[in-house]
């Protein structure tokens, strides 16, 4: 029977035992049903997966005790997304949701001219990508960035690859034929409405290479997801 896993963000290589939040032991214990001297996995979201036995069951604050634990390296290359949030919560959450479970290693927040929502709730955000991570059984949390503007993005990122989805009626590549595997990359998807002009051409002096992502005009969070399939097919390939 597969163990379930928990998410322990504070706990390091070399810690005998463990004191779940109040949030975790609930579901625990009093969803999950598991009982003093069962075992469970732990993860602390940067590549480190932990045994453990339930010492104390209690529902606030289950202790466990660690048994062992392996270390997972970081997903190579770095896959980095950079998305203009949409003023619609539910639809940026069901992005971020995806792009976790595909593997993507960073969201960027874009602020834009066209940006429709530029605060957020970050621990809420932060909790969606700690369950998306759970579900699809990693050990990597995505980071979630603090929001960038887009001119300072375009000036002072150094990835050795670095693309564009824009909706201008120019010439564009499909992202999956331009893109080479084994290399950091960065992609940027921009809001309802698209970038402006003005920011598309400034990408463009920057190094950026305009792509495609499709036939269809795609809303931004169906692009977000859209985009992280691809890279990270991309490099699925270069592995095969």
């Amino acid at each position: 029977m597969e163990l379930p896993v928990f998410y322990a963000g504070t706990l390091s290589p070399g810690e005998a035992t463990y004191t779940m939040d109040e949030a975790t032991s609930k579901y625990c214990i009093q969803v999950l049903r598991r009982e003093k001297g069962q075992p469970v996995l732990l993860t602390n979201g940067r590549g480190q997966q932990f045994t453990a036995t339930i010492m104390d069951d209690n529902r606030k604050k289950c202790v466990v005790q660690i048994t062992g634990h392996t270390s997972i390296p970081a997903p190579a290359p770095a896959l980095r997304i950079a998305v203009a949030f949409t003023k619609n919560a539910s639809r940026i959450e069901w992005f971020l949701e995806k792009a976790t479970e595909i593997g993507v290693q960073s969201i960027i927040p874009l602020l834009t001219r066209r940006t429709e929502k530029e605060k957020f709730r970050k621990e809420r955000l932060e909790n969606i990508l700690v369950a998306a991570m759970l579900q699809s059984q990693q050990c990597w949390l995505p980071e979630l960035a603090a929001p960038a503007t887009f001119e300072a993005l375009v000036q002072h990122n150094n990835a050795p690859q670095q693309f564009i989805a824009h909706c201008l009626p120019e010439q564009k590549a499909p992202l999956q034929q331009v893109m080479q595997p084994g290399k950091d990359t960065l992609i940027l998807i921009g809001p309802e409405g698209d970038f402006t002009p003005e920011e598309i051409s400034l990408a463009l002096d920057r190094g950026f290479k305009p792509v495609s992502l499709g036939n269809t005009r795609l809303r931004t969070e169906t692009a977000g997801v859209v985009a992280c399939a691809l890279m990270n097919a991309v490099n699925e390939r270069d592995i095969s």
